[in-house]
């Protein structure tokens, strides 16, 4: 992979293999003049981060018909946006999405800049979106490194130092192979290649259009590629979370502070996570219930443990913190993961407490 034609053999490739992907402006539309939507591949970009195409999908098109421009998405509410993102994680991306729209609206009339330092400048874009905006939107000739790129590039030069420590020495590598002539296709194919052929594990390199030039397979260790390093031991946090819901249906409930994990989502009230167990800190004075089992949940630095305590509440309780939502208005789905797995273990407790203390109440 050391010659133009290479490139060319690549994009040859992508023209008959090019995934259909619901933000893609496949080869065939566009050689009939069909262009990127910046938007699209903006939105496409900041969800796929850390999370898989098969994630995303539904995630996109659901955005997409809700707000189908960069203007539409600026104009929306804070929790609505954080409510259909919810499930996707990593939710500073969604709060940087709504900062990022505001400023394209505010300050651009709703107009992406093409270069790629100017769009270094915009809320929640980091050089790999920056990139991946400015080559596959506009065609500029900047390379576009990810995952799946890195992996390609380890195996076709055999760069055998573990990443991340050969981040830069992949991404040079990877800037040697963007040609001038359509980048945009260039680094969608990189990433298909990477996705579809190029895998971690038993890489299908008999059919690779690239093979020819792989050093990695050439010498016997493209499986073996990229090395990393150890995994370190993910620390295990404990808190705990109440869930409580008045006798007229309605659920207690609070959107927790904009910084730090799960910002600006819909959540229940609760403890700390820590090292170890904290003292209790219940919302509302209530008879909680502990429930037998614990939420678990996996974050990105650390496994989570969260016991689960229940209670049904009087109409007239007044809460220490949180606020009460109508049970007609209440969605699970608006919750992040962890929330919704604390819902999921309480939902039959709560529904059990609420018909004994009717049957309690009701007349011989």
């Amino acid at each position: 992979m050391r010659d133009a034609s290479s490139a060319d053999t690549l994009l040859d490739w992508y023209d008959a293999h090019a995934r259909v992907l619901p933000w893609r402006v496949g080869p065939s539309d566009r050689r009939v003049g069909v262009s990127p939507d910046p938007y699209r591949v903006w939105l496409s970009e900041i969800m796929l981060q850390q999370t898989t195409v098969a994630a995303v999908k539904s995630y996109y098109l659901r955005f997409i018909e809700l707000w189908p421009t960069v203007q539409r998405l600026a104009a929306a509410e804070d929790a609505a946006v954080m409510a259909e993102w919810a499930g996707l994680g990593y939710y500073a991306r969604a709060r940087n999405l709504l900062k990022c729209a505001r400023v394209l609206t505010h300050d651009f009339n709703g107009r992406f800049p093409e270069d790629y330092a100017a769009l270094l400048d915009l809320p929640g874009i980091g050089p790999y979106t920056a990139a991946a905006i400015s080559a596959i939107a506009f065609d500029r000739p900047v390379t576009v490194v990810d995952g799946n790129v890195e992996r390609v590039v380890a195996r076709l030069f055999a760069v055998e130092d573990p990443v991340p420590a050969s981040k830069s020495a992949l991404a040079a590598h990877a800037e040697t192979l963007t040609p001038r002539l359509r980048p945009g296709d260039h680094a969608q194919a990189m990433m298909d290649l990477g996705a579809t052929i190029c895998t971690p594990r038993n890489p299908t390199c008999g059919i690779c259009p690239l093979m020819d030039g792989c050093e990695a397979r050439a010498r016997g260790i493209a499986a073996d590629l990229p090395r990393k390093l150890p995994k370190k031991a993910k620390p295990t946090r404990l808190g705990t979370v109440y869930v409580a819901r008045r006798e007229d249906g309605a659920f207690l409930v609070e959107t927790r502070a904009e910084k730090g994990l799960l910002g600006g989502m819909l959540g229940w009230p609760g403890t700390e996570w820590s090292d170890h167990a904290s003292e209790d800190a219940p919302p509302v004075d209530a008879a909680w219930t502990p429930l037998g089992e614990e939420v678990r949940h996996t974050f990105t630095h650390f496994h989570l443990k969260l016991s689960v305590q229940t209670a049904v509440l009087g109409n007239d309780a007044v809460p220490l913190r949180g606020r009460f939502i109508a049970r007609r208005e209440f969605r699970p789905s608006d919750m992040p993961t962890v929330m919704r797995k604390a819902y999921d273990l309480a939902s039959e407790t709560l529904a059990a407490q609420a018909e004994q203390e009717e049957a309690a109440g009701s007349p011989d």
